[in-house]
C-alpha cells in the first residue's frame, strides 16, 4: 500500500541555499550554461545572486538592488554587460569552449 504525502509536510527547498561554496556556483553555471538557455542563466545568476546576498551583489556590481533584481527576474532580457557585472561581482567568468 503507498502512503499519500500531504505537499504542505514537505520541506522548503532553496536552490540559493544549496550553491554556497565556489566550486558548487561554478558547477551550477557551467551546466546552466550547457543548456544554452538565455533565461535560465538569467535565473541561475539571480539563485546565485540570492545566494551571495543581493544587496552585496548589486554594490559589488555597480547596480541598484531594485536594478538587480529588475535583471535578473524570470522572463528578463538583461542586456549582456548587466550579465558581465554581475558574473563579475559573482566572482565567476563566462568561458568559451569549442563545442563538441
Amino acid at each position: 500500500m503507498t502512503q499519500k504525502i500531504n505537499i504542505a509536510d514537505l520541506p522548503d527547498f532553496d536552490m540559493a541555499e544549496e550553491r554556497k561554496s565556489d566550486e558548487d556556483i561554478a558547477i551550477y553555471l557551467t551546466l546552466v550554461l550547457e543548456e544554452n538557455n538565455p533565461s535560465e542563466l538569467t535565473h541561475a545568476l539571480g539563485v546565485i545572486a540570492r545566494a551571495r546576498g543581493m544587496t552585496d551583489v548589486a554594490k559589488a556590481s555597480g547596480l541598484t538592488r531594485e536594478a538587480l533584481y529588475k535583471a535578473l527576474r524570470p522572463n528578463s532580457q538583461p542586456r549582456f554587460d548587466t550579465i558581465a557585472r554581475v558574473c563579475t561581482a559573482l566572482g565567476v567568468k563566462l568561458v568559451a569552449q569549442v563545442k563538441n
